[in-house]
Protein backbone atom coordinates (compact mmCIF):
# COMPACT_ATOMS: atom_id res chain seq x y z
CA UNK A 1 0.00 0.00 0.00
CA UNK A 2 1.22 3.13 -0.93
CA UNK A 3 1.14 6.87 1.75
CA UNK A 4 -1.09 9.28 1.18
CA UNK A 5 1.97 11.48 0.55
CA UNK A 6 3.41 9.65 -2.54
CA UNK A 7 -0.27 9.26 -3.47
CA UNK A 8 -0.69 12.86 -3.55
CA UNK A 9 2.88 13.50 -5.09
CA UNK A 10 1.48 11.16 -8.06
CA UNK A 11 -1.62 13.51 -8.58
CA UNK A 12 0.60 16.31 -8.63
CA UNK A 13 2.76 14.65 -11.51
CA UNK A 14 0.12 14.40 -14.04
CA UNK A 15 -1.72 17.91 -13.17
CA UNK A 16 2.00 19.56 -13.50
CA UNK A 17 2.30 16.95 -17.23
CA UNK A 18 -1.04 18.41 -18.31
CA UNK A 19 -0.09 22.31 -17.78
CA UNK A 20 2.84 21.91 -19.00
CA UNK A 21 2.10 19.60 -21.78
CA UNK A 22 5.08 17.84 -21.60
CA UNK A 23 4.14 13.84 -20.82
CA UNK A 24 5.70 11.87 -17.76
CA UNK A 25 6.86 8.35 -17.36
CA UNK A 26 4.14 5.87 -16.65
CA UNK A 27 3.30 5.78 -12.79
CA UNK A 28 3.37 1.96 -12.96
CA UNK A 29 7.41 2.10 -13.98
CA UNK A 30 7.77 4.29 -10.85
CA UNK A 31 5.59 2.62 -8.51
CA UNK A 32 5.11 -1.25 -9.95
CA UNK A 33 2.99 -1.42 -6.88
CA UNK A 34 0.34 0.78 -7.31
CA UNK A 35 -2.96 -0.69 -7.15
CA UNK A 36 -6.47 0.47 -9.45
CA UNK A 37 -7.65 1.59 -6.06
CA UNK A 38 -4.73 3.96 -5.27
CA UNK A 39 -5.29 5.42 -9.13
CA UNK A 40 -8.83 6.01 -8.53
CA UNK A 41 -8.14 7.53 -5.60
CA UNK A 42 -5.62 9.62 -7.50
CA UNK A 43 -8.24 10.35 -10.00
CA UNK A 44 -10.32 11.78 -7.31
CA UNK A 45 -7.53 13.98 -6.04
CA UNK A 46 -7.10 15.82 -9.36
CA UNK A 47 -11.28 15.86 -10.19
CA UNK A 48 -11.64 17.67 -5.97
CA UNK A 49 -8.71 20.31 -7.67
CA UNK A 50 -10.43 21.15 -10.92
CA UNK A 51 -13.58 21.89 -8.77
CA UNK A 52 -11.76 23.69 -6.37
CA UNK A 53 -10.65 25.65 -9.32
CA UNK A 54 -14.55 26.12 -10.10
CA UNK A 55 -14.74 23.49 -12.73
CA UNK A 56 -18.10 21.37 -12.98
CA UNK A 57 -18.60 17.99 -13.66
CA UNK A 58 -20.71 17.38 -16.79
CA UNK A 59 -20.55 13.56 -17.03
CA UNK A 60 -18.58 10.86 -17.19
CA UNK A 61 -16.83 8.75 -19.95
CA UNK A 62 -15.97 4.98 -19.86
CA UNK A 63 -12.94 4.07 -21.39
CA UNK A 64 -11.56 0.80 -23.07
CA UNK A 65 -15.04 -0.83 -23.16
CA UNK A 66 -14.32 -1.98 -27.19
CA UNK A 67 -11.63 -5.15 -27.08
CA UNK A 68 -9.44 -3.34 -29.87
CA UNK A 69 -8.94 -0.97 -27.50
CA UNK A 70 -8.22 -3.24 -24.64
CA UNK A 71 -5.54 -4.80 -27.04
CA UNK A 72 -4.05 -0.99 -28.42
CA UNK A 73 -3.58 -0.66 -24.74
CA UNK A 74 -2.65 -3.58 -23.35
CA UNK A 75 -5.42 -3.47 -20.76
CA UNK A 76 -8.03 -5.98 -19.70
CA UNK A 77 -11.00 -4.27 -18.19
CA UNK A 78 -12.86 -0.95 -18.42
CA UNK A 79 -12.47 2.37 -16.88
CA UNK A 80 -14.01 5.80 -16.36
CA UNK A 81 -13.28 9.43 -15.93
CA UNK A 82 -14.83 12.44 -15.30
CA UNK A 83 -16.00 14.96 -17.79
CA UNK A 84 -15.72 18.47 -16.72
CA UNK A 85 -17.39 21.72 -18.44
CA UNK A 86 -14.07 22.80 -19.71
CA UNK A 87 -13.91 20.18 -21.58
CA UNK A 88 -16.38 20.70 -24.55
CA UNK A 89 -16.12 22.15 -27.71
CA UNK A 90 -18.71 23.32 -29.83
CA UNK A 91 -19.82 21.02 -32.56
CA UNK A 92 -18.25 22.21 -36.08
CA UNK A 93 -15.63 24.74 -34.40
CA UNK A 94 -12.05 24.44 -34.30
CA UNK A 95 -9.84 22.15 -31.61
CA UNK A 96 -6.49 24.13 -30.69
CA UNK A 97 -4.33 21.26 -30.47
CA UNK A 98 -1.44 22.83 -29.04
CA UNK A 99 -3.07 22.66 -25.35
CA UNK A 100 -2.85 18.62 -26.01
CA UNK A 101 0.34 16.39 -25.51
CA UNK A 102 -0.39 13.47 -27.69
CA UNK A 103 -4.46 13.40 -28.79
CA UNK A 104 -6.92 10.82 -30.27
CA UNK A 105 -9.98 11.05 -31.18
CA UNK A 106 -12.88 8.35 -30.72
CA UNK A 107 -16.48 8.14 -32.08
CA UNK A 108 -19.21 7.12 -29.66
CA UNK A 109 -22.77 7.85 -29.53
CA UNK A 110 -23.47 9.68 -25.85
CA UNK A 111 -26.44 9.86 -23.43
CA UNK A 112 -28.09 12.41 -22.12
CA UNK A 113 -29.69 11.21 -18.69
CA UNK A 114 -33.10 12.52 -18.08
CA UNK A 115 -33.07 11.14 -14.65
CA UNK A 116 -30.83 9.99 -12.29
CA UNK A 117 -29.02 6.55 -12.04
CA UNK A 118 -27.48 4.73 -8.85
CA UNK A 119 -26.04 1.38 -9.06
CA UNK A 120 -25.83 -1.08 -8.35
CA UNK A 121 -28.37 -3.04 -9.81
CA UNK A 122 -28.41 -1.24 -13.11
CA UNK A 123 -29.16 -2.82 -15.87
CA UNK A 124 -29.19 -2.35 -19.63
CA UNK A 125 -32.98 -1.95 -19.61
CA UNK A 126 -32.48 0.84 -16.88
CA UNK A 127 -29.90 3.05 -18.45
CA UNK A 128 -32.39 3.35 -21.72
CA UNK A 129 -35.73 4.18 -19.19
CA UNK A 130 -33.36 7.29 -18.46
CA UNK A 131 -32.20 8.10 -21.41
CA UNK A 132 -33.60 11.29 -22.65
CA UNK A 133 -31.11 11.50 -25.64
CA UNK A 134 -28.36 9.59 -28.07
CA UNK A 135 -26.45 12.09 -29.59
CA UNK A 136 -23.47 11.50 -32.19
CA UNK A 137 -20.02 12.36 -30.00
CA UNK A 138 -16.15 12.79 -30.43
CA UNK A 139 -14.51 12.32 -27.41
CA UNK A 140 -11.07 13.20 -27.80
CA UNK A 141 -8.30 11.83 -25.62
CA UNK A 142 -4.72 12.53 -24.45
CA UNK A 143 -2.49 11.23 -21.97
CA UNK A 144 0.04 12.94 -19.61
CA UNK A 145 2.09 9.27 -19.83
CA UNK A 146 5.29 9.56 -22.54
CA UNK A 147 4.25 7.41 -25.70
CA UNK A 148 1.02 6.47 -24.48
CA UNK A 149 2.88 3.43 -22.74
CA UNK A 150 0.39 2.80 -20.37
CA UNK A 151 -1.21 0.06 -18.37
CA UNK A 152 -4.90 0.19 -16.45
CA UNK A 153 -3.17 1.91 -13.02
CA UNK A 154 -1.92 4.64 -15.59
CA UNK A 155 -4.85 5.68 -17.20
CA UNK A 156 -7.18 5.28 -14.46
CA UNK A 157 -5.13 7.86 -12.49
CA UNK A 158 -5.04 9.91 -15.66
CA UNK A 159 -8.72 10.49 -15.74
CA UNK A 160 -9.48 7.53 -17.94
CA UNK A 161 -7.50 9.55 -20.28
CA UNK A 162 -9.98 12.28 -20.96
CA UNK A 163 -8.98 15.55 -22.65
CA UNK A 164 -12.16 16.96 -24.89
CA UNK A 165 -15.50 16.11 -26.20
CA UNK A 166 -17.92 17.01 -29.10
CA UNK A 167 -21.54 16.65 -29.33
CA UNK A 168 -23.31 16.68 -32.41
CA UNK A 169 -26.76 18.26 -33.08
CA UNK A 170 -28.54 15.88 -34.44
CA UNK A 171 -30.50 13.71 -31.38
CA UNK A 172 -33.00 10.52 -31.05
CA UNK A 173 -34.82 8.59 -28.17
CA UNK A 174 -32.78 5.45 -27.58
CA UNK A 175 -35.85 3.47 -28.40
CA UNK A 176 -35.92 4.91 -31.96
CA UNK A 177 -32.52 3.24 -32.44
CA UNK A 178 -31.32 0.15 -32.71
CA UNK A 179 -28.71 0.67 -30.68
CA UNK A 180 -26.98 -2.31 -30.13
CA UNK A 181 -25.95 -2.42 -33.70
CA UNK A 182 -24.80 1.10 -35.27
CA UNK A 183 -22.54 1.72 -37.94
CA UNK A 184 -20.18 4.25 -36.99
CA UNK A 185 -17.14 5.80 -39.47
CA UNK A 186 -14.66 7.92 -38.73
CA UNK A 187 -13.20 9.77 -41.32
CA UNK A 188 -10.13 12.59 -40.84
CA UNK A 189 -9.32 14.94 -44.03
CA UNK A 190 -12.16 12.82 -46.07
CA UNK A 191 -10.71 9.73 -45.75
CA UNK A 192 -12.29 6.77 -43.80
CA UNK A 193 -9.81 5.36 -41.35
CA UNK A 194 -12.10 3.79 -39.22
CA UNK A 195 -15.37 1.89 -39.53
CA UNK A 196 -17.11 0.07 -36.49
CA UNK A 197 -20.28 -1.13 -34.85
CA UNK A 198 -21.98 0.02 -31.32
CA UNK A 199 -22.10 -3.86 -30.88
CA UNK A 200 -18.29 -3.68 -30.11
CA UNK A 201 -19.56 -1.52 -26.73
CA UNK A 202 -19.51 -4.22 -24.57
CA UNK A 203 -21.94 -6.07 -27.10
CA UNK A 204 -24.40 -3.02 -26.33
CA UNK A 205 -23.62 0.73 -25.44
CA UNK A 206 -25.97 1.07 -22.65
CA UNK A 207 -24.36 -1.60 -21.23
CA UNK A 208 -21.14 0.38 -20.89
CA UNK A 209 -23.36 3.37 -19.14
CA UNK A 210 -24.47 0.19 -16.97
CA UNK A 211 -21.05 -0.78 -15.77
CA UNK A 212 -20.44 2.76 -15.04
CA UNK A 213 -23.06 3.03 -12.71
CA UNK A 214 -22.64 0.65 -10.59
CA UNK A 215 -19.00 1.07 -10.74
CA UNK A 216 -19.81 4.31 -9.00
CA UNK A 217 -22.03 2.97 -7.14
CA UNK A 218 -19.63 1.00 -5.07
CA UNK A 219 -18.21 4.67 -4.00
CA UNK A 220 -21.61 6.10 -2.96
CA UNK A 221 -21.52 8.55 -6.53
CA UNK A 222 -24.55 8.21 -8.90
CA UNK A 223 -24.93 9.54 -12.26
CA UNK A 224 -27.47 12.87 -12.58
CA UNK A 225 -29.86 14.22 -14.93
CA UNK A 226 -28.84 16.41 -17.49
CA UNK A 227 -24.92 14.47 -17.12
CA UNK A 228 -23.11 13.51 -20.55
CA UNK A 229 -21.99 10.05 -20.55
CA UNK A 230 -19.84 8.12 -23.05
CA UNK A 231 -20.09 4.54 -23.26
CA UNK A 232 -16.82 4.17 -25.29
CA UNK A 233 -15.67 3.92 -28.98
CA UNK A 234 -16.73 1.24 -31.40
CA UNK A 235 -13.07 1.34 -33.11
CA UNK A 236 -9.94 2.17 -32.52
CA UNK A 237 -8.92 5.10 -31.75
CA UNK A 238 -6.36 7.44 -33.98
CA UNK A 239 -3.79 10.42 -33.40
CA UNK A 240 -5.00 13.84 -34.60
CA UNK A 241 -1.88 15.57 -34.93
CA UNK A 242 -1.30 17.29 -38.72
CA UNK A 243 -4.97 16.72 -39.45
CA UNK A 244 -7.07 19.49 -40.26
CA UNK A 245 -10.74 18.19 -40.35
CA UNK A 246 -13.23 15.41 -38.66
CA UNK A 247 -16.14 14.19 -39.31
CA UNK A 248 -17.95 10.87 -37.47
CA UNK A 249 -20.79 9.09 -38.98
CA UNK A 250 -23.11 7.11 -37.26
CA UNK A 251 -25.88 5.36 -38.49
CA UNK A 252 -29.69 6.47 -38.38
CA UNK A 253 -27.82 8.90 -35.68
CA UNK A 254 -26.57 11.48 -37.20
CA UNK A 255 -22.90 13.03 -37.90
CA UNK A 256 -20.78 15.31 -35.61
CA UNK A 257 -17.69 17.71 -37.11
CA UNK A 258 -14.85 19.38 -35.98
CA UNK A 259 -12.08 20.92 -36.89
CA UNK A 260 -8.88 21.25 -35.63
CA UNK A 261 -5.24 24.03 -35.36
CA UNK A 262 -2.46 24.55 -34.36
CA UNK A 263 0.04 21.16 -33.23
CA UNK A 264 0.17 18.83 -29.90
CA UNK A 265 3.56 18.32 -27.93
CA UNK A 266 3.80 15.38 -29.56
CA UNK A 267 4.05 15.51 -33.72
CA UNK A 268 4.47 12.72 -36.48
Amino acid sequence: MNSPIKIADMARQLRDAEAARQPITRLTEKVPALTVTEAYEIQRLNAEARLAAGEVVHGHKIGLTARVMQIKFNVDEPDYGHLFDTMFVQEGGTLDLSYLIDPQIEVEPAFVLGRPLRGPGVTCDDVIAATDWIVPAFEVIDSRIRNWDIRLQDTVADNGSSARVVLGQARKRPTELPLADLETALILDDQTVETGSTSAILGHPAEGIAWLANALGRHGVGLNAGQVLLPGTATRSHRIAGCKTARAEIEHLGTVTLNFTGEPTVTP
